[in-house]
């Protein structure tokens, strides 16, 4: 039998759907509100700004953080900006223009209805932050700037120099301590979930671990939202901080909760390339890098020789020796292509000998004409942290004049290199961002809906803030306006006794097995795989050596493992574990997914199918939907596939074409 999903899509127009939705929705009256409790799960941009306006709104939430401050969120690593649709530059802008590029970057697998409500509310961010006070970019006249991204032909990214997560989520969490200290919002700071809890079918609450004691506790309430991130760490090497994991995520997996798209993984074009193997994680340069430097490699491959040999710098190559590759195969976005099409671009390039380090794995970004056209003063005004983070990693000042050749000035370019950023798959939720577990929310990247195969720069920040404030707050309403799931239950239940015992008895196993190998080693070998495997270039045959691999490393990491210390207090190795244990589940999810999906879409390149031109080739006849998984009830099994089939109104399908 033919397992259907229902994704609650309102009817008529995708441009009234949101309209006719708040218009229709049930709501709780404000003295029933003071009756309900709320989990919220993480405190990034989308966590931190639902838990604020679910607290403004009356209703009692919960609000978990596995820092131990919401300032640590990883929301604050996010650099180059916000998309919103407001034309401030009048170059043609609308929410119209704003929905078909976030669609159309995502290679037409997004849901078209969750995407133009994501750009309606863009504008509604804007405000809301300006009036928080983040200090946005401004022109000399006091309005607000824009700067252009990937995939948009429009300026209509709002950004606050290279700091634009940070200064947002100070935002939210000014919001969220205002409601922490109003009594309305309990913040529980080094708390992590380890499990939610079903009871009667709905989601009722949660077992958290405090990290600092080691204890294990449950807590209940009437709906459960996720808001941790994404699963980009399955990598071991990825511009995700450390600590970022999929816990949470795949617990409400192995419950129950659909997973949808895993395999759409985002490729970030300019990251700082990889200098050993002892390194942790990748640094992002962002995006924004691009409006202004222009990507390189050698046209000649004596001097990309020369360059991975050390014995010629960038500086070095005059004007007619460089190869501008994304302006000669792109000529309509040059530089500002999409990421999944930079990434490749550079592969491409690299694969073909172009490398210019001494791995052969990285590719130039280059100011030398923008400091030229603008004055040093002017780019560092706009990217001056970013070129700052730069030389503190590198010991390379990009802003630094290194030659002159027949009266042109070269600068030191950054050499930068494709590497492992976000991922737009996640659990999948219908138009209400519940997920298929009911009372289970989840909003911001741990969840599948906004951005189809790829997400365009500057859309995440947009993503998680409009989850927070201006949708969830609506959807959840719906549901919580049932008045049969009003009382509070007691963690007494057997349900929550189940679920502690079934943690406990987990932690108790990993700390036993008593192997020799450390967290980290098996990290990075699975690491290793999944990039090797399923990474930027995937193939059938790969991907099932891959699978195979990951079984290897499953049965190496049950067997083997060693988690020093005890399960009483602070054990980072064994919160470490866990995470692991999940990340093998994610990158089999991730594999099983590429392994199904015939054909090649934004991040999910398959290498069997590609055009003469090595672009993308979709298969739209049969891959026109989105992949859900099924937990088949243990980690062995293969999942079970259910299709979402894709419905377009507004938009016409068809192939991307970023070159006219």
């Amino acid at each position: 039998m033919t397992k259907t999903l229902n994704s609650r899509i309102p009817e008529g127009p995708v441009s009234e759907k949101w309209t006719n939705y708040k218009a229709h929705q049930r709501l709780v009256n404000p003295k029933n509100k003071l009756k309900l409790d709320v989990i919220v799960v993480g405190t990034g941009l989308a966590g931190a700004s639902a838990a604020a306006s679910l607290g403004e709104m009356g209703f009692n939430v919960l609000n978990f953080c596995i820092q131990d401050s919401p300032r640590r969120a990883h929301s604050i690593a996010a650099q180059g900006g916000i998309n919103a649709a407001k034309n401030y530059q009048n170059d043609g802008d609308s929410v119209y223009r704003l929905f078909y590029d976030t669609v159309k970057g995502g290679d037409y697998r997004a849901r078209e209805a969750n995407v133009y409500r994501l750009a309606e509310v863009s504008n509604n961010i804007i405000d809301q932050c300006v009036a928080q006070g983040v200090p946005f970019a401004r022109e000399y006249g006091g309005m607000l700037a824009n700067r252009s991204f990937g995939g948009a032909q429009v300026s209509r990214t709002f950004y606050a120099k290279g700091q634009t997560g940070q200064q947002l989520l100070l935002g939210a969490y000014s919001s969220l301590m205002c409601q922490v200290n109003a009594n309305k919002v309990k913040l529980y700071t080094r708390y992590e979930m380890e499990d939610v809890v079903i009871v009667d079918g709905r989601a009722r609450g949660i077992i958290a671990k405090n990290l600092v004691t080691g204890k294990l506790e449950r807590f209940s309430a009437n709906a459960v939202v996720i808001a941790t991130g994404g699963y980009g760490n399955a990598y071991f090497l990825s511009t995700n901080a450390m600590g970022c994991n999929c816990t949470a995520a795949v617990q409400c997996y192995r419950k129950g909760a659909y997973f949808a798209n895993p395999s759409f993984v985002q490729i970030h074009p300019t990251c700082i390339p990889v200098h050993g193997d002892k390194q942790s994680k990748l640094t992002l340069m962002s995006e924004s890098l691009r409006n202004d430097g222009r990507i390189w490699v050698p046209k000649k491959i004596e001097d990309a020789k020369a360059l991975q040999a050390g014995t010629k710098k960038g500086s070095d190559i005059p004007e007619e020796d460089r190869d501008y590759y994304l302006e000669r195969r792109y000529p309509a976005f040059g530089n500002l292509v999409p990421r999944d099409v930079a990434s490749r671009a550079a592969k491409e390039r690299c694969d073909k000998g172009f490398g210019v380090n001494n791995t052969g794995l990285a590719v130039f970004l280059d100011f030398s004409e923008s400091i030229e056209r603008l004055g040093i003063d002017v780019v560092l005004q706009r990217y001056g942290n970013l070129f700052d983070m730069y030389e503190e990693i590198t010991d390379v000042n990009p802003g630094e004049l290194a030659n002159e050749i027949n009266g042109v000035k070269y600068y030191n370019p950054m050499m930068i290199f494709p590497a492992i950023h976000y991922t737009m798959g996640g659990i999948w939720v219908d138009y209400e961002l519940q997920t298929t577990i009911d009372g289970l929310f989840a909003i911001g990247e741990c969840n599948f809906s906004d951005h189809g195969a790829n997400r365009l720069g500057a859309s995440a920040l947009m993503q998680g803030l409009a989850d927070g404030y201006f949708v969830l707050p609506y959807t959840i309403q719906n549901y919580l306006s049932n008045q049969d799931i009003w009382p509070r239950i007691s963690t007494d239940l057997k349900e929550f006794e189940e679920a502690e015992m079934g943690v406990q008895k987990e932690i108790d196993r990993l700390m036993n097995i008593k192997g020799k190998r450390s967290v980290d080693s098996l990290h990075k070998e699975l690491g290793h795989i999944m990039w090797e495997h399923v990474g930027m270039g995937r193939t059938a045959e790969g991907l099932k050596e891959g699978i195979e691999l990951m079984k290897k490393l499953k049965k190496e990491f049950d067997t083997n493992l060693f988690v020093p210390g005890s399960k009483e207090g602070l054990n980072v190795e064994l919160d470490k574990a866990i995470h692991l244990r999940d990340f093998i589940l994610m990158g089999q999810l991730v594999a099983y997914d590429a392994l199904h999906r015939n054909e090649s879409c934004g991040g999910h390149f398959r290498e069997e199918y590609q055009t003469e031109e090595g672009e993308a080739k979709r298969d739209d006849e049969n891959f026109f939907y989105v992949g859900c998984w099924e937990y088949k009830g243990d980690d062995t099994t293969a999942p079970e596939l259910v299709k979402e089939p894709l419905e377009y109104e507004a938009i016409k399908v068809q192939t991307r074409n970023y070159k006219n």
